[in-house]
């Protein structure tokens, strides 16, 4: 089992970009410093609580604060997007890394980015327009064929070649054929889920779902692998959940529950997905009520907290349960108090991973 790491990232209304940016940014160098596998930013145009509108800018900038952590988009949502944009933007985001990079898409799924582009979840339409625009681009960047490019959402034209003064499409990835792409799935059986399977992409896992929801989304992925004679990898497979790790279990659960850990469920997630009537996400037992929902019961049976021997002991049960994966995503939020999740982070990382040595072992 790796670790890695997964920011939407999370900062209350009002807060300053500038220092929550700058505050992001120094969480993923030291990240990097501890060897941390991989980092993935989240985009959201209207979300106040998720603020970076542009994790590619932010990535950017990233690249020349580390050295060895991979650099993800988490994710592009692609109808947020021109397709001949975006298509550049990824492929310079892949050269100024030098293929330290990879590429998260999706579809969205924040209501106020939808309306911003007139886009309408309920029309058959939505589910393939995130499919649509990244075959397009994969297009573009293995053969762009000159000529108008055209849909409900976007309309561009690449241009007749005109050799005499280098005029074409000519940005392709610094990885070749494209960067390593990544998906991420929150319902049951997802179909984004299946997709990854499909094409041999990285399944990702979003951090609050229970361990009912986590299987199918690995039945998900053998279903797309089984259509096109692909043989799936857990390895590859990235679960995110929320971690914190003290010297003592009573210490931890006191940080998570009454620190921003909790602070984040209950002032953005608890709201959001009561509004939008998405509480059974949470669930383990679906014929739970809602108000048993809780931080308490979020500690016991979704967040890994705990002192480094029960975080261990919690992972290796979350890995046999839901039959293997290879990547914990840890997920972001502020580090207040600093030192607390910086010794967290590195408990994890010191402390808790040797202890599943054994586990990197591909299961059967």
């Amino acid at each position: 089992m790796e670790v890695g790491f997964f920011t939407m990232p999370l900062h209350p209304p009002g807060s300053f970009h500038a220092d929550t940016m700058d505050g992001d940014m120094e969480q993923i160098a030291y990240l990097d410093k501890l060897g941390y596998k991989e980092a993935w930013v989240g985009e959201h145009l209207t979300a106040e609580w998720e603020n970076i509108p542009a994790p590619d800018l932010f990535l950017a900038k990233a690249v020349g604060l580390t050295k060895k952590i991979r650099l993800g988009t988490g994710v592009t949502c692609m109808p947020n997007h021109n397709p001949f944009m975006i298509a550049h933007r990824i492929a310079q985001l892949d050269h100024l890394a030098r293929g330290r990079f990879n590429w998260g898409v999706g579809s969205g799924g924040w209501p106020g980015d939808f309306e911003v582009f007139g886009v309408d979840i309920n029309n058959p339409a939505y589910r393939t327009m995130a499919r649509e625009m990244i075959d397009l681009i994969l297009k573009m960047w293995a053969d762009p064929e000159p000529g108008v490019y055209q849909h409900a959402h976007w309309k561009f034209t690449i241009p007749k070649p005109m050799d005499f003064i280098g005029l074409r499409y000519h940005l392709k990835p610094y990885q070749q054929p494209h960067p390593p792409i990544g998906v991420a799935g929150v319902s049951p059986k997802s179909d984004t889920l299946t997709m990854a399977g499909e094409r041999g992409w990285i399944p990702m896992s979003i951090n609050f779902v229970p361990n009912r929801i986590l299987k199918s989304h690995w039945d998900a992925v053998e279903n797309g692998a089984r259509k096109t004679g692909r043989s799936p990898d857990r390895s590859q497979w990235r679960i995110a959940r929320e971690v914190f790790v003290a010297e003592s279990s009573k210490a931890a659960r006191k940080e998570a529950i009454e620190g921003t850990m909790g602070r984040d469920f209950r002032d953005y997630f608890f709201r959001s997905l009561t509004h939008y009537k998405l509480m059974d996400y949470f669930k383990a037992d679906q014929n739970m009520p809602d108000s048993d929902v809780t931080l308490d019961y979020l500690a016991d049976n979704t967040w890994i907290v705990g002192s480094p021997d029960e975080v261990a002991e919690k992972l290796r049960r979350l890995h046999h349960e839901v039959g293997g994966f290879g990547v914990l995503l840890t997920m972001g939020h502020e580090w207040k108090p600093k030192g607390k999740w910086k010794e967290s982070f590195a408990l994890l990382k010191n402390e808790v991973l040797p202890k599943l040595k054994d586990l990197n072992q591909r299961p059967e």
